[in-house]
């Protein structure tokens, strides 16, 4: 069973998806879409939902440092509901710190600033859904 892994901004959209065993997390693309219109991300992301049969996904809950919901984590709750009222399973996962490891990983690796700003989400994306994926396994 593949899940997905969600990184949600306000114009992009990192995906991850999982091995068929669920236990392996890997970069799969970057949706763009105009600020703040979470239904042509959602459109967007449909299809590879369909594509992959994907019943569960994993959907990174941006918290404050202080544990709090701030703005971020409100946008993510919203389109957690999106995605339940089209009968995709939503599971949250603690996002803190997601994107900074990421641009860490890519910087380390020599990544210029252009291809981190295009690849950080979606690595963030594989990052969110890894930690679900060894939480999982415990």
């Amino acid at each position: 069973m593949r899940l997905l892994g969600l990184d949600l901004g306000t114009k992009t959209l990192g995906i991850s998806i999982s091995d068929n065993l669920g236990i392996i997390a890997s970069k799969y693309d970057l949706i763009k879409f105009k600020e703040e219109d979470y239904k042509d991300a959602l459109d967007k992301l449909l299809p590879i939902i369909n594509e992959f049969n994907i019943t569960t996904v994993v959907l990174g809950l941006p918290k404050n440092m202080n544990n709090t919901l701030g703005y971020a984590a409100k946008r993510s709750l919203k389109f957690k509901e999106m995605l339940e009222s089209n009968g995709i399973n939503v599971i949250l996962q603690d996002e803190r710190l997601s994107s900074v490891e990421a641009n860490n990983v890519l910087i380390k690796g020599n990544t210029s600033r252009k291809k981190r700003k295009e690849n950080v989400d979606a690595l963030a994306a594989t990052i969110i859904l890894q930690s679900y994926l060894d939480r999982k396994e415990v």
